[in-house]
């Protein structure tokens, strides 16, 4: 099987990063986080799902639990001014990668990074790799190292 276009940029964004960090390829869909779950055997809590929001004009990747859904208020609150989701097509403008397979990290624009607080819950979390069938496992701890994150509440209750 070739390997994604997406995940071989992830990958040597990674090896620069952390070399110990081990993207795979799966045959199964991990596009949604109930997919990755399943697929990984893990519970949908320890997916670490990336959703870009803009405020105002200003693009915010929020790293949430694959259980959760993000509120928008608690994200504008955080903010300071209302947010949106954006759309597929903003997404793939701003990361260089397709819903279902963005990264936490190693996006064409830098984004600011909100990580939800509940996925410091479980030592190992997973996320996404550069394509709708890639993942990769790490710590929630780096996610916040890696992408200088704001740790915060924003799942919608």
């Amino acid at each position: 099987m070739n390997m994604h276009e997406g995940v071989a940029r992830f990958r040597k964004i990674m090896e620069s990063i952390d070399p110990g960090i081990r993207v795979v390829e799966m045959e199964a869909s991990t596009r949604t986080a109930a997919d990755a779950a399943q697929a990984l055997g893990v519970t949908t809590a320890q997916i670490a799902k990336s959703i870009v929001f803009l405020a105002g004009e200003e693009p915010i990747l929020v790293i949430a639990a694959g259980d959760h859904r993000v509120d928008p208020e608690k994200l504008a609150a955080i903010m300071g001014r209302p947010v949106k989701l954006a759309d597929p097509a903003t997404v793939l403008d701003l990361t260089g990668f397709e819903i279902g397979g963005v990264p936490p990290l190693g996006h064409r624009s830098p984004l600011r990074t909100i990580i939800d607080e509940d996925l410091f819950h479980h030592e190992m979390i997973y996320a996404a790799a550069g394509s709708p069938r890639a993942i990769f496992a790490c710590h929630p701890g780096s996610l916040v190292n890696w992408t200088d994150a704001l740790v915060a509440k924003v799942k919608e209750t």
